[in-house]
């Protein structure tokens, strides 16, 4: 790791960590901090693709493609680790067992986005705010941004809307009514599920757990 790692990179809140079409020299693992990955069509209508959590792999298409296909933006202040792209297919040649875990990396990322992608194409716009909500919090808890059932949510609602496709308002209606159902509360910056296994059974959502992520 420390042949292949070039430094760190502290970003602040707001800031954009990649842009979209631009071709950077590096590719950047989480350490610190919440991200988020968004695509922006020419009207502004913009589409949050996933958020990003410590070990995360930012940039890894980088590597492949000539350039970008989404932005990655820090929610909150970010630590980054900092490696040459250049570099990355030397680690499969010298280094097999970090290159595999890069792999289990990228393949992990495929798999979440299919799950949101079945959300947002197939679950109602309660089921998909469940499904969501759950899937960060568990995301969350596992490296210790979240525990007892409580999530300090540094995104907004816009944002989470964006991720969901649907509008602030849309989503704003369907937290009163998990509210209402004593399933879910958004307050004060704090996603609190009240009710773990109700919201399980209504999005139909299936937990990881017991499935170790390597961190890089």
């Amino acid at each position: 790791m420390n042949q292949f790692k070039r430094g760190e990179l502290v970003v602040d809140p707001g800031a954009t960590i990649l842009l979209e079409k631009s071709a950077s020299p590096h590719v950047y693992t989480m350490l610190e901090g919440w991200a988020y990955r968004h695509k922006e069509i020419e009207d502004g209508r913009l589409q949050v693709l996933n958020f990003a959590l410590p070990g995360d792999l930012l940039g890894l298409q980088l590597a492949i493609l000539n350039d970008m296909q989404h932005t990655v933006t820090a929610l909150t202040r970010v630590r980054l680790c900092v490696f040459q792209r250049d570099n990355v297919w030397s680690v499969y040649r010298d280094h097999p067992t970090l290159g595999f875990t890069m792999t289990w990396v990228a393949a992990r990322e495929e798999q979440l986005l299919d799950g949101h992608l079945l959300s947002v194409g197939q679950r109602s716009a309660i089921e998909r705010t469940v499904y969501l909500a759950l899937h960060l919090y568990d995301r969350a808890k596992a490296v210790g941004y979240a525990a007892d059932d409580l999530l300090p949510a540094p995104f907004g609602q816009t944002h989470f809307a964006d991720a969901l496709g649907i509008t602030p308002v849309h989503l704003s209606r369907t937290l009163r009514k998990l509210r209402d159902r004593e399933l879910m509360r958004w307050q004060d910056g704090v996603i609190r599920l009240l009710d773990r296994p109700g919201l399980e059974a209504l999005a139909a959502y299936e937990r990881t757990e017991g499935e170790l992520r390597p961190l890089i």
